[in-house]
């Protein structure tokens, strides 16, 4: 059995190496051409924004869909709008980001057809608005949680240590870019997901598996900082690959 600095080298080494064009799983690294969008907010829309000039396809989604054909007309033919069941079904890799206190309603609504797909988490459990289950998220850590409400999903935490406006301003900037940290049990997803976040312009880190991403949760600090991936490397003590 692996070490957690093992693994976590394995996966360093399977991202390397396919963001150079060498991939090790040839049906989960190849590049995703379909997302699927639950909650196209601040973060989602500026997602579905950045991964359309990427080249992929998007649905993006909400309760209020009708609200979403300007987004969608605005982004062009790759963009179309649908309900939070149809992202789910459209879907290569689904981006969830809606606020954490949705996520027994996900999991009820959505837990059949996410599983086995690639998951971006990006929700933060916030008591003051979530409420109680928040509090547990938030001491079981949200990547463990957010796990135990979709326990098919190959879910890696990710997009929720930056804010919305960051996501617009901060992408594919010159020097250094900003660092986006992830988390995954899934090394394979890790790989996909790790791609959609260059795709968008941002720098991946892989932290570790799931029980890791407390450390870049709501209230960590880190979002606030604006760190490089080296910067973010030193921050949470992890090695350069």
């Amino acid at each position: 059995m692996k070490t957690p600095t093992q693994w976590l080298a394995t996966c360093l080494l399977g991202i390397s190496l396919l963001l150079a064009g060498n991939p090790l799983h040839a049906e989960d690294a190849q590049e995703v051409s379909r997302i699927g969008i639950i909650g196209t907010g601040n973060i989602g829309g500026a997602l579905a924004r950045l991964w359309v000039e990427a080249g992929h396809e998007v649905l993006i989604s909400s309760r209020y869909p009708e609200r979403l054909q300007p987004l969608a007309d605005e982004l062009g033919p790759r963009a179309r709008v649908g309900t939070p069941q149809e992202a789910a079904a459209f879907g290569e890799v689904v981006l969830l980001a809606v606020p954490y206190g949705a996520m027994p309603q996900i999991a009820r609504d959505h837990a059949q057809a996410l599983a086995g797909k690639v998951v971006l988490d990006a929700g933060n459990p916030i008591p003051a608005r979530d409420g109680a289950m928040a509090q547990e998220a938030r001491r079981l850590g949200a990547g463990l949680a957010s796990q135990g409400y979709l326990p098919g999903a190959r879910l890696v935490r990710a997009f929720n240590a930056i804010a919305a406006f960051s996501l617009r301003s901060q992408a594919h900037r010159s020097g250094e870019k900003l660092a986006i940290p992830l988390a995954g049990d899934d090394s394979a997803a890790l790989q996909v997901a790790a791609r959609l976040v260059n795709d968008a312009g941002f720098d991946p880190v892989i932290v570790g598996p799931l029980s890791s991403a407390k450390q870049f949760d709501y209230g960590s600090g880190i979002s606030a900082k604006m760190l490089s991936a080296r910067q973010l490397r030193r921050e949470l003590g992890l090695q350069e690959p």
